[in-house]
């Protein structure tokens, strides 16, 4: 395995399933062969991509003997809510910060969906109502860590950007690009594209290196859940670059392989769309298959706009990664409106 010589703990179930998308193909009258890498199947705490990335942060966290976790996210963050599983996991504890990101949402938002979750799990939470503002956020983390330093606790701080950190989280997704080959090879003798979200990078850039890393050349797509394309393809390649280096491959990941696609993504991050509405309910009528207004919803809006605007030719195999995100449907009642 590519990440093997860095420091890993088990908290997802693995391998998750890659499977076919028959009933959606036929509603979107395609010829294309659609499938879907279910990875809202990790098994930690309701599952979700989080699960693949918390394997090699508290790795190191383990590694350096830490007894607090400290990260930071939007108010509904599948990443949090992970982070506070897996410190569960491992009998540590949990300190999280929440932004207030989003500025439409329902009341349930701010108390539904993960933050139920990550209350019920016992967590200590602090707000950060700045907002968009990667770097405060940050900072004030880092300001929590050393304060739990001073109280004799052993801190581990997952940091919201990870240009300046090493992006351990991507490595889970170059261990996915390995399982992801392995199921491709024993099911089809090949595949076309892959439609990744692309929010803070760490999948999209885990993927898109684990592939070139080894020597598969298939596009990976990346759609905007956050920021525009131009400032997520910069993202995603440094980041990238940051991940090749880890894994002993410097000079796999070409700027020209980093592909993102930002017409899906509205008026922001966890805003929702008609498109990412109507692809809610495609998944969810035609493939018994759930999907968050934030990642996956608008990722799934991008796949099947592809799909009808004939990106892809008769016979390809096309995979959508769901990335899971669950428990942020409840926070959004807007969804069930009129159905």
């Amino acid at each position: 395995m590519l990440a093997n010589k860095h420091a890993r703990v088990k908290l997802a179930h693995l391998p998750t399933p890659l499977e076919r998308m028959d009933n959606l193909a036929k509603a979107l009258g395609t010829n294309v062969n659609l499938w879907v890498k279910r990875d809202d199947c990790t098994g930690l705490a309701l599952g979700g991509n989080k699960a693949r990335q918390l394997e090699y942060y508290v790795g190191d966290a383990m590694r350096k003997g830490a007894d607090v976790l400290l990260t930071t996210g939007a108010v509904q963050s599948n990443h949090v809510r992970s982070t506070i599983a897996a410190a569960r996991k491992m009998g540590i504890d949990a300190v999280v910060q929440l932004e207030h990101r989003v500025a439409k949402h329902a009341p349930e938002y701010e108390t539904n969906g993960n933050v139920a979750l990550m209350k019920i799990m016992g967590a200590t939470i602090h707000y950060y109502e700045v907002g968009e503002d990667e770097a405060g956020a940050d900072k004030n983390l880092f300001d929590l860590a050393e304060q739990l330093k001073q109280k004799g606790k052993t801190p581990y701080v997952i940091p919201l950007s990870a240009m300046n950190h090493p992006p351990y989280g991507a490595l889970g997704y170059v261990v996915a690009a390995e399982e992801i080959l392995q199921q491709v090879y024993s099911r089809m003798d090949s595949f076309d594209a892959i439609v990744v979200p692309s929010g803070s990078a760490t999948t999209h850039s885990g993927i898109i290196t684990g592939f070139r890393a080894l020597g598969c050349k298939v596009p990976v797509y990346g759609m905007c859940v956050r920021r525009d394309a131009a400032s997520q393809e910069d993202r995603v390649f440094k980041k990238g670059q940051k991940v090749a280096e880890m894994i002993g491959y410097p000079d796999c990941l070409k700027r020209e392989d980093v592909m993102c696609n930002g017409d899906t993504l509205g008026e922001g991050y966890g805003i929702t769309t008609p498109g990412q509405m109507e692809a809610t309910y495609l998944l969810a009528e035609h493939e018994a298959l759930f999907v968050d207004p934030t990642y996956t919803g608008k990722t799934g809006a991008g796949f099947i706009d592809m799909v009808r605007q004939g990106k892809f030719n008769k016979d390809d195999n096309v995979i959508f990664l769901h990335t899971g995100g669950h428990p942020t449907i409840f926070a959004y009642p807007e969804l069930t409106e009129g159905r």
